[in-house]
């Protein structure tokens, strides 16, 4: 895991990240729809998938692997992994699962089956042991089809990471889509740099993954 500090002095960005994590801390939200036809036409599982796209346009862009330090100063990891939820019926809980990320689809689809056949059926909130630092969080909530959606984190304008919820898909004339909510940080994010990303996750979809 590397984590490469970030020197102030020297960052075009320093007079924002200080503006908008000490003066007035900022964090946002934005819930968008992505066109899943595509994927959806493929066969190509749903939730691998939009972890694959989500984590490819992350580790594109330093701005979503930034975190601070145990002294409060910013740095960049040089990758990034998803970390997820996974659901129970039986009793109505979830756990978060990890898997490694890599840029080959077809060795991160391994490696997350790999993931969910080995801790999948595990019951506890943290079923896959040794979660990183360098990790993201994602969320599948495939019970609605939500407009909106804004987490609420005490300790959120210390949170540098993005997080992502994904919601139920709906279709219709032949076309499906699907709501995405991301929340970012804004001392390190933008809005272009947000919608940079959602463009990169719709591109990487429409492409087929591989």
């Amino acid at each position: 895991m590397h984590f490469e500090p970030i020197d102030l002095s020297r960052w075009e960005r320093a007079e924002y990240f200080t503006h908008y994590l000490h003066e007035i801390p900022c964090t946002y939200s934005m819930t968008v729809r992505l066109d899943i036809t595509k994927l959806k036409q493929s066969g190509k599982q749903l939730y691998a998938a939009m972890l694959y796209a989500l984590a490819k346009a992350v580790n594109a862009h330093p701005e979503f692997r930034m975190a601070l330090d145990a002294d409060g100063k910013p740095g960049v990891y040089g990758r990034m992994h998803p970390c997820y939820t996974v659901f129970h019926k039986d009793t109505q809980t979830f756990s978060n699962l990890w898997t490694a990320f890599d840029g080959d689809y077809a060795v991160f689809c391994q490696n997350y089956q790999r993931d969910m056949e080995t801790y999948g059926s595990i019951h506890r909130m943290d079923a896959k042991p040794g979660l990183p630092e360098n990790s993201f969080t994602v969320s599948m909530l495939p019970w609605a089809s939500f407009e909106g959606f804004n987490l609420n984190l005490q300790k959120g304008y210390a949170y540098l990471k993005p997080i992502f919820t994904i919601g139920k898909y709906t279709g219709q004339d032949g076309r499906y889509t699907l709501p995405l909510a991301v929340q970012v940080h804004h001392a390190v994010c933008d809005g272009f740099h947000a919608c940079r990303l959602v463009d990169e996750v719709q591109a990487t979809l429409d492409s087929g993954l591989c």
